[in-house]
């Protein structure tokens, strides 16, 4: 098969990846912490057994887990996980005397209250604490001498689809720019036991193919037209193995609920033994992200999506709306600025070779009539460019030459660096600024107000692209907000390729800006309300918009959904109806609460902390059983929970859920569209194929290539990407 030049730049470019992720060294991962000086015996990871299932419009995700003290003495088990983007940390379960006790939320400085205190009197008890942007700490006390104890993990999300592609991470890879944590702890990640991740897709829409781009040794079977099963590793029960069982493969009889599984021939996946087993693998080391891709059917209709819960009809109703709006958005013309604003701070050592390499190459295949502009930063900014140079093999060759002349060093003043990028825009051209990432802003400016009032200088889009599982990713959404752009989030999981694909396609067509969403009821005695999000900015080719809220009642309501196209009004209009009765999604109360606390989390950020936002949280968190900020999960023994007076809702809560999940599973997978009768868009949805070469993601819409710009971007987020590589290889 012969390969295109810009094949053959990608290709390029990933064998240089390839080579750089053997080469780096390994960064904290999600595991067991001891202090770094050894002054505590290491604890083990026995288990670690993932289930995940995707329900269309959510993502729920479970995780049990086994650690082993084998030491002779009673020592405490401190575990640190992230959590993806926009997921509700909803249960903690630590089994007591062989049974699970799920915990309940309560304010953070109460729940480590409790929790030394039935530490030091020497009974069983448990705590999990948020502990930055998307991590999150687990203690247990005590994991007897020579013995094991279990606990069980839960998050919700909603789930993301993207131009017709899904996408799910199980994020296990530290971020790395957590400089203290790395000096003090030291991380436990070798799974001694069985490692086992299992996913169930359930779609609407049919899927097409399936794909995990860092994890060829997947099994992967298709069900149905709806379904799909992803399997790594070994899926067993714990409570066999505790028992003494054969710790065999279970998944058919798990809480899955699958149904017979028709294998599915898939280059580079491997099959089940003829016994039903997977062939024995290594010891699993958590430190390296599993990331899922699934696409969609093409000619998947746009359209309106509605999950509700209503447990009565004289009770108050909970909503998700998913919009996706139809493929209408043209594509803009050439002769654009490009400016690339690179973070050069000390984390992205021995990475800015390859940052030359790959920056040199996307170069070259900018169109005709574009130009480039490069800037850098650390401490300061650093124009590396005289302003906008035109896309010429001379500019180019001479470019290089000054990246490859810079030596990475110092801290991130992102402030300098996006303030110098926006500087010199020519108002007559089209203008796009990217900025690449992998850590937090710690110099000069640093907080959301600054980045605000930098937007309002001028009309510009950015596009942040975020790095890792420890960046600020709240900052770095509010910059992308604030500029009309959209982010892209990438692990070193991902197939980087493809996910900048479609981020090119946002940034060469049309968006809407300006974006409102108005719900009206139709009936007079239907009540909505409590609407997240109240303010949405743009949406662009692909993109889908999520929203909750609350209603009364029951009927029909008047949808309209508006914003500004070049310029001009653009508005769609249509009806949904809210049921009287809905008890299949209790799941979507939790995500409701989420979306507000998120809300309030994000004006904290931009306004600064206020006891209405502190109690607003806790208030939310409380109620619904949700770890934040400003909450725990806390889990003692069930008579220590009766004398303290602490409500079992949560408890009663995961109940009703496990309840409902497992008779959808047992039912075909339902339509969720809500908007037939009066469409508010039409025709299909932005997607992307596959096309003949290989895999590789094509706009369904054009001839199978892309736009060139995109290898810019890619090129880019690939070495930003490294950030993430220092996870390799740590010695166990």
């Amino acid at each position: 098969m012969t390969r295109s030049p810009i094949a053959k730049a990608v290709l390029a470019a990933a064998l240089a990846l390839v080579f750089c992720l053997t080469c780096i060294g390994a960064s904290r991962a999600a595991g067991l912490l001891a202090p770094a000086d050894g002054s505590l015996p290491p604890l083990q990871i026995e288990d670690h057994q993932v289930r995940v299932v995707v329900e269309d419009a959510y993502v729920i995700t479970t995780i049990d887990q086994r650690f082993r003290n084998p030491h002779g003495r009673d020592l405490e088990a401190v575990y640190a996980f992230p959590v993806p983007d926009a997921a509700a940390v909803a249960e903690f379960t630590y089994w007591i005397d062989g049974k699970p006790v799920t915990g309940e939320v309560r304010p953070k400085a109460e729940a480590e209250r409790i929790y030394r205190h039935e530490r030091a009197a020497g009974r069983e008890a448990a705590v999990t604490s948020q502990d930055g942007e998307r991590t999150f700490d687990m203690k247990v006390w005590p994991v007897r001498a020579n013995s094991d104890v279990r606990v069980r993990l839960a998050y919700l999300q909603p789930a993301h689809v993207d131009t017709g592609i899904g996408r799910y991470q199980y994020p296990l890879e530290d971020g790395g720019v957590d400089e203290q944590a790395q000096a003090f702890w030291t991380t436990q990640e070798v799974v001694r036991g069985s490692f086992g991740f299992e996913m169930l897709i359930r779609s609407a829409a049919p899927i097409a193919a399936l794909r995990l781009p860092q994890h060829p040794q997947a099994e992967i079977r298709r069900l149905d037209e709806k379904q799909w099963r992803v399997r790594i590793g070994r899926v067993r029960s714990l409570d066999a193995a505790r028992a003494g069982g054969p710790g065999r493969e279970d998944s058919e009889k798990n809480d899955l609920q699958l149904p017979r599984a028709v294998p599915v021939a898939l280059a580079g996946q491997v099959s089940v033994l003829g016994d039903g087993t997977l062939p024995a693998a290594a010891p699993q080391r958590l430190d390296g992200d599993i990331v899922v891709y699934w696409r969609l059917s093409t000619n998947t209709p746009a359209g309106v999506e509605l999950v509700a819960h209503k447990p009565a009809a004289d009770r108050r109703g909970t909503f998700m709306l998913v919009l996706t709006p139809g493929d209408d958005l043209k594509p803009l013309v050439q002769g654009r600025d490009w400016t690339l604003v690179l973070d050069k701070s000390g984390s992205m050592s021995g990475k800015w070779g390859t940052l030359v390499n790959g920056v040199t190459e996307g170069l070259k295949r900018l169109p005709a009539g574009d130009r480039f502009r490069l800037v850098a930063f650390d401490n300061q900014a650093h124009a590396l460019t005289p302003g906008f140079v035109p896309v010429e093999p001379a500019n180019v060759a001479r470019y290089a030459r000054v990246l490859a002349g810079v030596s990475p060093d110092q801290g991130t003043n992102m402030y300098a660096g996006l303030d110098a990028g926006l500087a010199q825009l020519d108002a007559d051209r089209a203008s796009l600024v990217v900025l690449v990432t992998d850590g937090v802003a710690n110099v000069g400016r640093t907080t959301h107000d600054n980045f605000v009032k930098l937007a309002r200088r001028q009309d510009v889009r950015v596009f942040p692209v975020i790095m890792g599982n420890s960046a600020n990713r709240r900052l770095l959404q509010s910059i992308a907000d604030a500029f009309n752009g959209t982010s892209l989030s990438v692990s070193n999981a991902d197939d980087v390729v493809g996910a900048l694909a479609m981020l090119s396609s946002k940034v060469s067509h049309q968006a809407l800006h300006g974006v409102t969403l108005d719900l009206r009821p139709v009936d007079r005695d239907l009540k909505v309300g409590d609407i997240t999000p109240r303010a949405i900015g743009s949406v662009y080719r692909g993109q889908q918009l999520i929203a909750f809220g609350h209603y009364r009642g029951s009927g029909e309501v008047a949808v309209r959904f508006a914003g500004r196209l070049t310029g001009q009004p653009a508005t769609y209009d249509g009806t949904i109806t809210l049921p009287e009765q809905a008890v299949d999604n209790p799941e979507v109360e939790r995500l409701w609460a989420f979306s507000q606390i998120e809300r309030l989390l994000r004006q904290r950020a931009e306004f600064g902390e206020t006891a209405d936002i502190r109690d607003g949280v806790t208030q939310l968190a409380v109620e619904y059983g949700l770890v934040t900020p400003y909450t725990s999960m806390l889990v003692v023994r069930e008579d220590v929970m009766e004398a303290m007076g602490i409500d079992r809702r949560n408890r009663d809560r995961l109940a009703a859920e496990q309840t409902a999940r497992a008779q959808r599973q047992a039912q075909p997978v339902t339509a969720l569209r809500a908007d037939e009768a009066k469409p508010v868009f039409t025709g299909s949805r932005a997607a992307y194929s596959s096309s003949a070469g290989g895999g590789r993601l094509a706009s369904s819409g054009g001839a199978g290539s892309f736009d060139p710009v995109w290898l810019l971007l890619s090129v880019a987020a690939i070495v930003a990407l490294l950030l993430a590589a220092r996870r390799r290889r740590r010695q166990a």
